[in-house]
């Protein structure tokens, strides 16, 4: 079953991502995660490609790993920035002979030394192009992000909402959101969605933040995103306990789900940085409140 199927199976679907290790030891250790987390029965999993499609070799391979040996539905994120039609076509090619069948199409972030950075003659400028670039040639289901709290580099809100249409209109069927960490920008961002039109699942992207180093570098790389006082409090408190610091991040994880699930979303998307540990402690959480 392709992924929007599993969305409207009725049961809550929960999803897990992962990134390509840089070494062999961090590969090993990413497969002892995965296999971790199979045990949890997921829908799927997405493996993330580097903003510059750096890795997206990497990607392509560990997608079509995780599929093969492991029985998972695993989904390859496609990043368009400064990549050539060529480029992309040939990962997509990849993919789609060994059996992959779901893509997460992604602008990515453009070069950090080209503030002025446009996309040549054979390249995309958004990932709503891509997205129609590959209803046209491959058969595959296409996922996009979405920004509860704006995207930055948005000039508003519905601005934000616009750009999000084109990429469905190009053919994307689910989305998944940028991280959040307080519910409410979600739930906003759902209701305006809605009223706009959009009817395809808006999934919510969640990461435990078990350290208050964690939350700070997560929170560098997602401009604009809040970080609520509370949870920063709790985390600093926690200090160099990194065991406290765990509980924190789970408990908050935790009731951030829990609130999600008693609304009705279609799944829980984790964001796991390559471990299994943290997620894997929230969906037990989740399962026992299941019996309450």
């Amino acid at each position: 079953m392709r992924i929007p199927g599993l969305y409207q199976s009725g049961r809550t679907i929960y999803s897990f991502e992962f990134f390509p290790p840089r070494s062999d030891a961090g590969y090993r250790a990413l497969y002892r995660s995965i296999a971790e987390l199979k045990t949890l029965g997921p829908g799927f999993v997405s493996v993330t490609s580097h903003a510059r499609g750096e890795n997206r070799a990497r990607t392509a391979e560990l997608v079509i790993q995780i599929q093969r040996e492991l029985g998972i539905t695993a989904m390859a994120h496609l990043p368009c920035a400064t990549q050539t039609r060529d480029e992309l076509g040939a990962t997509l090619d990849q993919l789609q002979q060994a059996g992959i069948r779901h893509i997460m199409a992604l602008r990515g972030d453009p070069p950090p030394d080209q503030p002025g950075w446009r996309p040549g003659p054979d390249e995309f400028r958004y990932a709503s192009e891509l997205t129609a670039f590959i209803h046209e040639h491959w058969d595959f289901t296409v996922g996009g992000g979405c920004y509860p709290e704006t995207h930055h580099e948005a000039p508003s809100a519905e601005a934000d909402l616009d750009n999000l249409k084109r990429k469905l209109d190009a053919g994307a069927e689910f989305l998944v959101t940028q991280l959040f960490l307080n519910n409410a920008h979600y739930f906003r961002f759902l209701e305006r969605a809605r009223a706009e039109g959009i009817v395809a699942p808006i999934v919510p992207g969640i990461m435990p933040m078990t350290g208050i180093r964690n939350l700070q570098t997560v929170m560098r790389l997602s401009p604009g995103s809040e970080t609520p006082a509370e949870l920063a409090r709790a985390l600093e408190d926690a200090g160099q306990d990194t065991q406290r610091g765990f509980e924190v991040g789970v408990e908050w994880a935790t009731r951030q789900c829990l609130e999600l699930l008693e609304q009705g979303v279609p799944g829980i998307h984790f964001y796991t940085l390559n471990r299994s540990s943290a997620t894997r402690r929230v969906h037990q959480n989740l399962r026992g409140s299941e019996g309450r």
